[in-house]
């Protein structure tokens, strides 16, 4: 077998131009199904890392419309129309009667200047909650803390800011301790949260978070409060879900059958867009991999059988001299498979750096594991065998006679 290859390296470079182009079929084939099979991967784990960021990982929220980008304009009146506002009230209802399984904080928001002496950034999104906030959801607080239970109590004047907004307010400086005027009241910076990039196309670092009373002091009380809610620690999600559910109901007085008079979203149905985009892409990946590699499977045959058309005198004089037709079996096929390894090599080194270049640029995690380079470069080498057959039979049935003939 040692000889086999070695001779195919022979031929191989003997005929650099012919083998560049099979190889460069491989590589194209291979390329594709990393990149297909990267960019899923990426989609799917961005999916659940900006629905954590953006949500939390088994956090729910229950509002008046909880996912209004995510419905038709019909379905949106329809829930405006028999859903009724969640007020603060509500809220205490389910604190009260959570029976420790759930967890519950408030958080309304809307967009805002906020400003810093001659500076400012105008798009800041300021939101009004809880301490229990950071007990739902991973803040990524770096600098500072967030809001504690006494400055709930009585929504005291500070704040924890993004990233984009400490750069526009303190470009230079540590925004700690700093004051910034939200509505034109002064809070002191307590907290700073670390870049946490975007989710579904909005960036997540220019949120402002302050105390709910706080809010409601600076842009009066909301028409609907959205309480996000989780599972307290040693409750199942789905049992958390159907206490906030059944205290709801019961806090409206709904019958058995009556439909909810509030909306509830799951982190699923969060993810919902991003998964059904992900499950679309993986239903057209296989055949798109598979055509490629037929592809290059047919190219690769193309091009062993002329390299045997070329070498029919070499290998009727090796036949004459008593080579048996499995050695020059063994060779054509090892020049076919070593085609195909050189291109799938090559395939999956231009992969792993477009998908790098993509990630960076991307602000994705898209990248690849080692299974799936493993299979890549095994689907290249059987591609290379299967090939390599149909030439490798046809140069051991050349006529010995014929061939010392050929010029």
């Amino acid at each position: 077998m040692h000889e086999s290859f070695r001779q195919a390296a022979l031929t191989l470079n003997a005929n650099r131009l012919r083998a560049a182009l099979g190889a460069l079929a491989i590589a194209v084939a291979v390329a594709t199904q990393i990149l297909v099979v990267g960019a899923l991967d990426g989609v799917k784990a961005f999916a659940e890392t900006s629905t954590a960021r953006a949500f939390g990982t088994d956090t729910f929220l229950l509002a008046q419309v909880a996912s209004p980008g995510r419905i038709s304009r019909r379905e949106l009146q329809e829930q405006l129309t028999r859903n009724q506002p969640l007020r603060r009230p509500d809220w205490r209802f389910l604190e009260r009667y959570s029976g420790q399984l759930v967890l519950y904080a408030p958080s309304v928001q809307t967009v805002a200047e906020v400003t810093s002496g001659e500076r400012s950034f105008e798009t800041a999104a300021v939101s009004g909650t809880t301490s229990v906030l950071a007990e739902l959801r991973d803040l990524a607080v770096v600098r500072g803390r967030f809001l504690s239970a006494d400055e709930d109590r009585t929504g005291a004047a500070v704040t924890v800011i993004g990233a984009d907004v400490a750069d526009a307010l303190f470009p230079t400086g540590d925004p700690i301790g700093q004051a910034i005027r939200i509505a034109g009241r002064r809070f002191t910076v307590i907290g700073l949260q670390a870049r946490l990039g975007s989710s579904s196309g909005t960036s997540l670092d220019r949120s402002v978070w302050i105390p709910l009373h706080a809010w409601e002091r600076a842009f009066g009380a909301p028409r609907s409060l959205p309480i996000f809610a989780k599972a307290a620690p040693g409750v199942s999600a789905s049992a958390a879900e159907d206490r906030a559910r059944a205290s709801m109901r019961a806090r409206r007085q709904l019958p058995p059958g009556a439909p909810d008079t509030f909306d509830v979203l799951t982190p699923d149905a969060a993810r919902g867009f991003l998964a059904n985009l992900s499950q679309r892409i993986g239903v057209a990946a296989g055949p798109i991999s598979l055509m490629a590699l037929l592809a290059a499977i047919v190219v690769i045959t193309n091009t062993v059988l002329v390299s045997v058309t070329q070498r029919t005198r070499e290998i009727g004089v090796r036949r004459a001299l008593g080579a048996p037709r499995a050695q020059i079996m063994r060779e054509v096929v090892a020049e076919s498979a070593l085609t195909s390894i050189i291109g799938g090599v090559a395939g999956i080194l231009v992969a792993v750096t477009l998908l790098a270049v993509l990630a960076q640029a991307l602000e994705m995690p898209l990248a690849t594991g080692a299974s799936t380079i493993g299979w890549s470069l095994l689907a290249s080498a059987v591609s290379g065998l299967v090939a390599g057959w149909y030439p490798a039979r046809r140069a051991t049935r050349i006529v010995v006679v014929d061939a010392l003939r050929t010029e």
